[in-house]
């Protein structure tokens, strides 16, 4: 057993200290969980549900040997509000199931050939600047929400007050606070933010009050609740973001696996975390919630608490299950004012762009080395710039796509390439210290 080890991956708790460990489990990632379907205009209900159940299976498809909770993805955000222009809400969800299917994919390659081809696919001086692209391309919605224009609407300076006190909560909460505190900034964010909200007139609790105890979330089923809708153009526009969610997971999987003490790359397996991550936003994609992926948050809970039971973990999934068929809990998080969201999105968009540059700074990515300088500078210009290929009138591919296509192709062509340098771009020793 690790030392100084709480609980091990495999020890259950007494029923009361499980209820608490899961419960604030849960807590570290239920604001972030809830804000990507509230920016994306999906179900926030059904995102708990299909992020409790994505959970469970990825201890299963895992044989229950990694202690990860799995919340909606932060980089599927602009590709899903470009999807759905072309073809609606039931688009959009099943170019996030094609996504899921490259996760499965990539699975069985790696399982076949090995991890080794993954690794020089996606070197730092790719996935870094695309992982900058995925925050910074997001500010635009951010400040929008802030500033009460999201929805085309005239600037307000209540609404951006009510924003900048959302956001230096959760800067207070971030920069000050330590152990579990610290760990959900994002959640104090909304909860300070929504009371600040209130003597403006910008929270409405009508449906709060008046919403059933129990209620079935709005799910989304293609062919079931909706006519699926199948196009070439969303498909290319989602299904390449998860080279760039991948390469995030590789990275939480070797971290975690420097705080528990033991190699998850090897045992079960990067190909079965692979797989249940896959599955698990298949999953989601069929019944109306957004793309799943492993969490900071969830890292920083175990290596805090030093609770590594994956019992822990499958019980905050079940709790996250049920908060979602619960109408007040529902309700309440449809009643939080988009500027609250916004003032969190600030804080957490320029976070995920600080961490594209973090990954680069701790891989000791060369920028006097030219072909690193083009090759970042190429995905920033095209991914930040909104270039897209136009295929035919149906068909196109995304900025952030066409930026990350860009950049695999680039490191390739280009001479100078340092392979060895490339495949161990993932170390756990090297993510240990990243992480620290």
């Amino acid at each position: 057993m690790p030392e100084k080890c709480v609980l091990d991956i495999h020890d259950r708790p007494s029923p009361g200290l499980w209820l608490a460990l899961s419960t604030q489990h849960l807590f570290a990632m239920f604001g972030a969980t809830v804000l990507v379907p509230f920016l994306t205009g999906l179900n926030p209900a059904v995102a708990l549900v299909s992020s409790g159940v994505g959970t469970l299976i990825y201890i299963l498809c895992t044989k229950g040997k990694i202690p990860v909770y799995l919340g909606s993805s932060f980089a599927f955000i602009g590709p899903i509000i470009a999807a759905k222009t072309i073809g609606g809400v039931e688009g959009a969800l099943i170019g996030c199931a094609t996504a899921g299917l490259v996760y499965v994919l990539v699975s069985g390659l790696i399982a076949k050939y090995g991890v080794r081809w993954l690794f020089r696919l996606l070197p730092p001086v790719v996935i870094g600047p695309v992982i900058v692209v995925i925050g910074l391309g997001l500010a635009g919605i951010a400040v929008k929400m802030a500033t009460g224009q999201a929805a085309g609407g005239p600037y307000s300076l209540n609404e951006f007050i009510v924003a900048l006190s959302a956001l230096t909560i959760a800067i207070i909460f971030a920069a000050f606070m330590r152990g579990i505190f610290g760990l959900v900034p994002i959640l104090f964010g909304i909860i300070g933010g929504y009371l600040v909200a209130i003597p403006f007139g910008l929270v409405n609790l009508a449906n709060v009050t008046s919403a059933p105890l129990f209620a079935v979330p709005d799910f989304i089923i293609p062919g079931v609740t909706a006519s699926p809708v199948i196009s070439l153009a969303i498909i290319a526009m989602v299904a390449p973001v998860a080279l760039v969610t991948i390469a995030e997971h590789i990275g939480d999987q070797t971290v975690i696996s420097k705080v528990t003490g033991r190699n998850f790359l090897e045992d079960p397996g990067l190909h079965r975390s692979l797989l249940g991550d896959g599955l698990a936003t298949v999953f989601a994609a069929l019944i109306g919630g957004p793309p799943n992926t492993t969490y900071g948050e969830n890292i920083g809970v175990i290596a805090i608490t030093r609770v590594f039971s994956v019992f822990v973990v499958g019980g905050a999934a079940v709790l996250a299950i049920i908060f979602g068929f619960v109408g007040v809990i529902a309700a309440f998080i449809q009643s939080i004012p988009t500027a609250v969201m916004g003032g969190v999105s600030i804080l957490l968009f320029g976070i995920i762009a600080a961490s594209g540059l973090r990954l680069m700074i701790d891989r000791k990515v060369d920028f006097a080395k030219k072909r690193n300088l083009i090759i970042c500078s190429v995905i920033l210009v095209i991914g930040i710039g909104g270039a897209v290929i136009h295929i035919s009138e149906t068909v196109q591919v995304s900025s952030m796509a066409l930026a990350a296509v860009i950049g695999i192709v680039l490191n390739w062509v280009m001479p100078g390439r340092d392979d060895d340098e490339d495949a161990a771009v993932f170390s756990a020793n090297d993510a240990a210290e990243a992480a620290e």
